[in-house]
């Protein structure tokens, strides 16, 4: 079995994956897959992202990767966005007290920006940030997932080895 990036391979034992192939399959699978669920499987989703989040986003996967999951637009969570009222959207953003307001802000009121928010933080959130949007019922039925990734790290060498990883 060789060390190179794809994806395919003709060895029958087990799948090792290097560090960056990890990453990539826990930002398609993990984070934009799970918002394939029910009726929106069909649909297609908006992406939010902050600048450090598009930097892990961009450093383990492609586009053509992102738009096969479903996400037909990107967007920078700290710039004015059109309302999409018939689109669901996935936030991928830092657990900043900044962030969480921007996305209460556009999940809030009688007109959000969009139909569903599925929400996961590139780190874990703090107990007061996480109170702040529980307080927002409102928004609360206007979302789908809230989780941490843990993946505030950019995968640059596919070689990486770490005792988690290696044995």
């Amino acid at each position: 079995m060789s060390n190179s990036d794809s994806d395919s391979s003709s060895y029958s034992g087990p799948e090792y994956k290097n560090f960056r192939q990890i990453t990539r399959d826990r930002l398609l699978h993990e984070m934009l897959g799970s918002a394939k669920t029910g009726s929106s499987k069909s649909t297609w989703k908006v992406l939010i992202m902050d600048k450090l989040t598009v930097k892990v986003m961009s450093y383990s996967c492609k586009m053509a990767d992102i738009t096969q999951e479903g996400v037909s637009l990107v967007e920078d969570i700290n710039r004015r966005r059109q309302p999409l009222p018939s689109m669901d959207a996935i936030y991928f953003i830092q657990p900043t007290k900044e962030n969480v307001l921007l996305f209460l802000s556009d999940m809030s009121g009688k007109s959000p920006l969009y139909k569903k928010a599925f929400v996961f933080f590139s780190s874990p959130i703090s107990r007061e940030l996480f109170t702040h949007i529980r307080k927002d019922t409102k928004v609360l039925t206007r979302i789908g997932a809230l989780r941490e990734m843990n993946l505030e790290y950019f995968a640059i060498d596919s070689q990486v080895c770490d005792a988690m990883f290696c044995s």
